[in-house]
């Protein structure tokens, strides 16, 4: 009989979740900021 374990599996998965958060991340980071620019000068400017 042959056990088999799952845990790399396991880990291989939180790992590619991880990756695509951080992808999501960096994607959304690229497309706002323009608008993040643009809201932190404004606060800049009013302190």
């Amino acid at each position: 009989m042959i056990i088999r374990s799952e845990k790399g599996q396991g880990l291989a998965e939180y790992a590619l979740i991880l990756a695509l958060i951080a992808i999501a991340a960096v994607l959304a980071l690229l497309f706002l900021s323009g608008a993040i620019t643009s809201i932190l000068s404004l606060i800049g400017k009013s302190l």
